[in-house]
């Protein structure tokens, strides 16, 4: 529904995406009162910890920035000072069923947009320099508070030789101090600088992806590669004596050329490679397969329990055609609303569903749930 959400300042979701997304820049306060995160320091540092999480400590020591990637152990954090450091944890949406929760909240941006959750953790002086980013993201202040700067600039240039992307003239143009529940929306290309002013301070980044014209042109000829097929060869009947035997001649440019112009392809090309691309899981998501039983098992369990998405699955679907994790998912025209519902709440009763809509739930996602993409829940 398109109604005015605290969330988001008291706009509506219309509103929002009409005047700010993509646009310019919005400080909400209190978004999400009382909101002092969704998990401790050691939480976070506990996550950063183990092997499948990716994580960061980002540290600065005069003008000289240091980088160092997880998965880290208590001598790492033991041997960090008390301030001018970060740590940053990605994707805890895949390890935090509360992290999934709260990008629920987010539902009025597409889900194929969403990137991740990233939380960081910083005591005082903790940052990670002035940058842009070449995506959409909500910063929504957890405990402590953080001074954050932004700039409009067209300056870009960076800091010679440092492990980051680091503005090397940044020239803020406005600033606010964000204590617990504020959030500031940015769109891309807004430069931005945040900087904890407590030992408390943890923000949570809501990312949304932007793919480079370049990374989808490389997938999707990858692509056409395996969908599209052209038959014949090339051939040169009337082939003339060249000068040069080792000459590429136009005539053998001209008629290779001819040859790639037949290749084409039309939107449904297009739906199904988004559908594809856009829900591929990260190539460090690892999936845990749920313990394997019998089809008919699984039709008993679905009677009584809820389905739900796993917290690293993607499903989306275009037009009346379902993507789960890279995958096209085989769905029968009967539980097209129940498959849809499912991938735009993450969840499906199935108790109080019809015998043969229970029935056809069955076959479509027996095969998942063995894979772990899905699983029950009471």
């Amino acid at each position: 529904m398109n109604i005015p959400l605290q969330l988001l300042n008291g706009l509506t979701p219309s509103h929002f995406l009409a005047e700010y997304w993509q646009k310019k820049p919005l400080l909400i306060r209190q978004a999400i009162p009382n909101f002092i995160g969704l998990l401790s320091p050691n939480d976070l540092a506990g996550l950063a910890c183990e092997e499948n999480v990716q994580a960061r400590i980002i540290s600065q020591k005069k003008d000289i920035w240091q980088v160092k990637h997880g998965p880290f152990d208590d001598a790492d954090f033991a041997k960090l000072g008390k301030k001018n450091w970060t740590l940053l944890v990605q994707s805890v949406n895949q390890h935090l069923s509360e992290a999934a929760d709260l990008l629920a909240q987010f539902n009025f941006i597409p889900h194929a947009r969403l990137d991740d959750l990233m939380v960081s953790y910083a005591p005082t002086g903790g940052g990670v320099g002035a940058h842009v980013d070449s995506y959409d993201v909500f910063l929504l202040q957890g405990s402590g508070k953080r001074n954050w700067k932004i700039s409009a600039q067209t300056d870009l240039s960076l800091v010679e030789n440092a492990p980051l992307r680091i503005l090397k003239h940044f020239k803020p143009e406005q600033e606010w101090v964000l204590e617990a529940g504020d959030m500031l929306y940015l769109p891309p290309q807004i430069a931005h600088w945040g900087v904890s002013e407590s030992d408390d301070c943890m923000t949570y980044s809501i990312g949304f992806r932007a793919p480079k014209t370049q990374e989808l042109l490389h997938e999707f000829l990858n692509y056409l590669q395996d969908h599209i097929q052209e038959k014949g060869f090339y051939s040169d009947p009337n082939l003339s004596l060249q000068i040069h035997p080792a000459e590429i001649s136009d005539d053998m440019i001209s008629k290779v050329d001819e040859m790639l112009q037949k290749i084409t392809w039309d939107k449904k090309h297009v739906a199904d490679f988004l559908g594809k691309y856009l829900s591929e899981p990260k190539v460090d998501v690892v999936f845990a397969p749920n313990k394997k039983i019998s089809k008919v098992e699984f039709n008993k369990q679905l009677a009584t329990k809820t389905l739900w998405l796993s917290l690293k699955s993607q499903l989306l679907f275009a037009n009346d055609n379902f993507y789960l994790n890279g995958e096209k998912l085989t769905v029968p025209g009967d539980i097209y609303k129940e498959i849809k519902y499912l991938a735009d709440y993450n969840h499906l009763k199935t108790d109080a569903l019809e015998a043969n809509i229970h029935d056809a739930c069955s076959d479509s996602l027996y095969d998942a749930y063995l894979a772990g993409y899905v699983c029950l829940k009471r």
